[in-house]
């Protein structure tokens, strides 16, 4: 997960490769001399390779939307995962301007926008600019949302000069009216690649999060952005979604077959693409379990509490994985057991049984291997598991979120009976109990429940007003962490302003 990859690759080796890494000593500026080739299908698959670096896996861009949050904690064990307090950082929201991690994930979405761009010097057809223009403005959503200013080149422009930076008005403009020109452009489907139905679920987010993004301290909601958050949902609605019966088979190895409510992801296939993606389930499992894992990210008790124990989303057993290796789907709690059965031990010889309790840092050698409750969200591809290239897509926007910003705005709004009547829809679908009535606290805790460890978290906190608040080992914090701090090695651009407070 830290290995750098060098910019000069011409795009077919990047596709091929899975390189996702750019050399970070060109500061995520790349100019159309990089790539170097006029097919343009290679460099629309490079630009699709390009995003599984920082989106895919638990490690980067995910990691600061979810560790930063109270979703997830990355425990010290004595010396493991220590890293310098890199992690417990993240979780206590005291990173500083020079962390490693926010650095190289500011510089890979950046990579993202700029192998996109390159496509667009290479006259592609009106339909593979709109490709590559949707891959741009999901990079650069994600950079607003990080970092609310965002870095820009124009196709075939040079890197002599410093790429120009759009603050976040600017950047919002930018992105609704770029979106809304490329939808009739895009395709239908498939879920793997650019479509309209993914262009609208990234306007949806737009509009929704807008009010944030200006105003991460007291977020506002327009009521003509929140029309336009519904009228989206409901074009969506008429690609023939619904929500998937198994919650888990989302996220499973065939997930490209049985998912009814995929909209984009990013197609893997077994022992060819997907490397990283096993990161998933090898953060969180034990050393002993099959397949062993790194024993570090846990989830925190007072979230697992939020689920009923009729939740589906809470967990259970999952054909092909359970009957396998013995783990369960979902929030693994307790004593755990392989396939047949039998309690396993963890490297002392104790029971090898998941706690509720977990601390940032954890010393006591009979606790520290098994503080944490665990999360297995996609569920384990055994038959790849030696090539670490798993066939389970990545699962970037799924149809219950665009169901939940529907009714967020239209909570937002006023319309408090229909918004509780779709998010009774997923309540029920997931096996727990109907609201009586809604209120953004409860609406929060849903959005949560149906979209653990998906990398909305710190999105949706900020959103919420809740983000700065206190919860398990991390106090109240301050204003400055609603943004990441531009990283110190791109200051050297004097378009970037370094954000108040770093």
């Amino acid at each position: 997960m830290k290995n750098k990859y060098i910019i000069s690759f011409v795009a077919t080796t990047l596709a091929l490769s899975g390189c996702t890494k750019l050399d970070e000593n060109l500061n995520g500026q790349v100019s159309s001399g990089s790539l170097g080739s006029n097919d343009v299908p290679g460099l629309i698959t490079a630009s699709y390779t390009a995003m599984r670096g920082p989106y895919q896996a638990p490690w980067n861009w995910s990691a600061l939307q979810e560790v930063t949050s109270d979703e997830v904690i990355v425990p010290t064990r004595a010396g493991d995962w220590d890293d310098n307090g890199a992690w417990r950082a993240l979780h206590l929201h005291k990173w500083a301007a020079d962390d490693a991690r926010i650095s190289d994930v500011f510089r890979d979405l950046n990579s993202i926008s700029y192998v996109s761009t390159d496509v667009l010097a290479f006259n592609p057809t009106p339909a593979q600019a709109a490709v590559a223009r949707f891959i741009r403005s999901f990079s650069e959503f994600s950079v607003l949302d990080g970092w609310g200013q965002v870095p820009y080149r124009d196709p075939g422009e040079g890197v002599t000069k410093p790429s120009r930076v759009r603050n976040a008005a600017d950047e919002i403009a930018y992105l609704i009216n770029e979106l809304t020109a490329i939808i009739p452009l895009l395709p239908d489907g498939p879920a793997s690649q650019a479509n309209k139905n993914a262009a609208r679920t990234l306007l949806m987010k737009i509009y929704l999060n807008k009010g944030a993004f200006l105003n991460r301290a007291t977020p506002t909601f327009d009521p003509a952005d929140m029309a336009k958050v519904i009228s989206l949902a409901n074009e969506i609605a008429t690609g023939g979604y619904t929500l998937t019966p198994n919650y888990f088979d989302n996220f499973a190895p065939t997930n490209n077959i049985i998912s009814k409510e995929n909209i984009f992801t990013s197609q893997n296939l077994a022992n060819i693409t997907g490397s990283d993606l096993d990161g998933m389930w090898k953060c969180t499992l034990h050393y002993n379990q099959n397949p062993n894992g790194y024993n570090g990210f846990s989830t925190l008790s007072n979230f697992y509490n939020k689920f009923e124990a009729s939740d589906t989303r809470r967990g259970g057993t999952y054909a092909g994985q359970t009957n396998v290796s013995g783990i369960r789907v979902g929030f693994l709690v307790g004593q755990q057991v392989d396939q047949n059965g039998v309690a396993l031990k963890d490297r002392k010889g104790n029971p090898l049984a998941f706690t509720p309790e977990v601390s940032i840092i954890e010393r006591d050698p009979n606790h520290l291997e098994v503080a944490g409750i665990r999360v297995i969200k996609y569920p384990i591809d055994y038959a790849n598991t030696g090539s670490k290239k798993p066939d389970n897509d990545w699962v970037y926007y799924r149809y219950a979120d665009v169901l939940l910003m529907k009714a967020e705005a239209m909570l937002r709004t006023s319309q408090t009976a229909q918004a509780l009547t779709i998010v009774n829809l997923i309540r029920t679908t997931r096996g727990a109990s109907a609201f009586t009535s809604l209120t953004l606290d409860n609406l929060l805790d849903e959005r949560g429940r149906e979209l653990y460890w998906e990398s909305f978290r710190r999105q949706d906190l900020i959103r919420f007003g809740k983000f700065l608040t206190a919860w398990q080992e991390k106090p109240v914090s301050e204003a400055k962490y609603l943004v990441f701090p531009i990283p110190d090695n791109q200051l050297g651009n004097p378009n970037l302003i370094q954000n108040p407070g770093y």
